[in-house]
């Protein structure tokens, strides 16, 4: 049984709480065991599994199994946005040439790729959204975040193309990375740097919007 003394249980997809250890930990072993079991796989059980917690420290948090994806996935969107903010502020603040700012995406890039459990939640729950409403509702506005973040990004590398242009981008980012994890680790560098420059180029030959 949950412990009686346990936060307040929501149901709600969208609350939001203080991100406290324990749930940290709770969301970081639900990424570890859809990365290994699936989408399919993730069950409040497997979670404290996983966590090496007692059975119903998860559903304590979060009762219903839509409540805990909706966490996962603004944890995992969170993450990602983070980072991607924190290079936007690197970028702006030393008005980098555009190799600098693909040596620097090509870094997080493969900051991300060494985090597996991550980019497969983040695959794993975007699938979810399509059939899911309250869900895609949710990544929606995070992705709408993230190329906001990286039309910021372009503009300090002096590629002003406009959001169609930030949001194609991010698409295309998100492809090369899914191609990234299938490759063997020694090779994402090199992928990693020939498709982001013929991206680039690419969007150096683009009309503007």
């Amino acid at each position: 049984m949950p412990d009686p003394r346990a936060p307040v249980v929501t149901d709600q997809p969208h609350a939001t709480a203080p991100l406290s250890p324990r749930r940290r930990q709770l969301l970081e072993a639900a990424q570890h065991v859809i990365a290994d079991e699936g989408l399919k796989g993730l069950t409040h059980r497997a979670v404290d599994r996983r966590a090496g917690l007692p059975e119903g420290s998860c559903s304590a948090y979060w009762r219903t199994r839509q409540a805990l994806q909706a966490a996962l996935a603004s944890y995992v969107s969170d993450a990602l946005l983070t980072d991607v903010d924190e290079l936007a502020a690197r970028m702006q603040a030393a008005s980098p040439d555009e190799a600098t700012t693909v040596g620097a995406a090509v870094d997080l890039f493969l900051q991300w790729l060494d985090q597996r459990e991550l980019l497969i939640a983040r695959l794993e729950l975007t699938l979810a959204a399509s059939r899911d409403a309250d869900l895609r509702a949710l990544l929606v506005d995070h992705r709408a975040r993230l190329v906001t973040i990286v039309d910021q990004i372009m503009c300090a590398a002096g590629k002003e193309q406009g959001g169609l242009s930030a949001e194609a981008l991010v698409a295309s980012y998100d492809g090369v990375l899914l191609a990234a994890l299938l490759r063997p680790p020694a090779d994402r560098r090199s992928f990693l740097e020939q498709s982001m420059a013929l991206l680039g180029e690419s969007l150096s030959s683009a009309p503007v919007a």
